[in-house]
């Protein structure tokens, strides 16, 4: 499984996970009707849009979200994880939002709705969720990528989707959000399996309270989630089973210890193996100015038995320089 499909279907669990998308928009979004969305204001519309999503594009998502009101919300959430930033990504949320609106208007066909002057169309909110390692440097408006927009800015559509980049936060700012999403996105920001030492830092207090947040019925997706971030780390299989183990049984306390202490004891072999090696490369270049100074005195006429006593060579040795 490739690092890209190892994300892929770790974001596709995520977000479609409602519980957690609730966590997504109260943690990153600043918003507040948002801060009060549960699970059950959710509605899964992804793969109403699958022609414009198959494309390499597993983890896209598109939501309704039930407010306060009669109109709904749509949140579409682009993931974008490689290192190269995707410049398309405005044009690309224009198509989803045309799609979503266009889609939303036929609920309302036989009663010719959207024909009438009262007729209003729902909010969308565009998301890109952002965690590759640069900063991302795509424009955020869609106005700012079209030509002569000096000229026909009020003809050009103007929306800005909202940016979630991982890199911006630290540790601790994941930690204040206290919920399932932030304990995954702490493991997310790891990057290489060395990182993994990071996670002795957690706080106890902290791995308790997700302890006691997590329900039932996220523990398996939790697991599956964590299976794929510690699979692209390289974490064998045998690693990844401890971990997952405790898990389920939520003992998050423990969970990455023996994880962590193998990462010490590979640290531990490879800087033994780095000592050995540069022995090794003294020993030899020590060898080789050895027989430089021999070289030099044999050409100069110093007898062999005097060499072999001052280099600790042997006459064959001598012979051969």
């Amino acid at each position: 499984m490739t690092i890209r499909h190892s994300k892929d279907n770790s974001f596709k669990l995520i977000l479609g996970n409602h519980q957690l998308f609730a966590e997504f928009l109260r943690d990153f979004i600043p918003v507040d009707i948002l801060k009060s969305v549960n699970p059950d204001d959710i509605e899964d519309l992804s793969e109403r849009f699958l022609p414009l999503n198959q494309n390499a594009r597993d983890s896209d998502t598109v939501k309704r979200i039930r407010l306060k009101g009669d109109s709904p919300l749509f949140v579409i959430t682009i993931v974008e994880h490689e290192s190269k930033v995707n410049f398309r990504t405005p044009f690309k949320m224009l198509q989803y939002i045309c799609l979503v609106l266009d889609n939303y208007e036929k609920e309302f066909e036989n009663r010719n709705a959207p024909l009438t002057k009262d007729f209003l169309y729902p909010p969308v909110l565009p998301i890109v969720f952002y965690d590759g390692p640069d900063r991302w440097t795509a424009l955020r408006n869609f106005r700012d990528r079209t030509a002569l927009r000096d000229v026909f800015g009020k003809y050009i559509p103007a929306f800005e989707y909202e940016l979630v980049a991982l890199n911006k936060y630290r540790q601790e700012d994941l930690i204040e959000f206290c919920d399932a999403l932030s304990f995954i996105m702490i493991i997310d920001k790891l990057g290489t399996k060395e990182g993994l030492q990071a996670l002795k830092k957690l706080p106890q207090g902290y791995l308790e309270q997700i302890r006691l947040k997590v329900p039932e019925n996220l523990s398996r997706l939790m697991t599956d989630v964590i299976t794929a971030l510690l699979d692209r780390l390289e974490v064998t299989g045998e690693e990844i089973g401890a971990v997952t183990d405790l898990i389920e049984r939520k003992e998050y306390r423990t969970m990455f210890d023996a994880l962590v202490e193998s990462v010490l004891a590979d640290k531990r072999q490879a800087v033994q193996r780095a000592k050995e090696e540069a022995r090794q490369e003294w020993e030899k270049a020590l060898q080789e100015r050895e027989k430089e100074g021999a070289r030099r005195q044999k050409q100069m006429g110093v007898s062999p038995d005097i060499i072999a006593a001052g280099f600790g060579l042997s006459l064959e040795e001598i012979e051969r320089l």
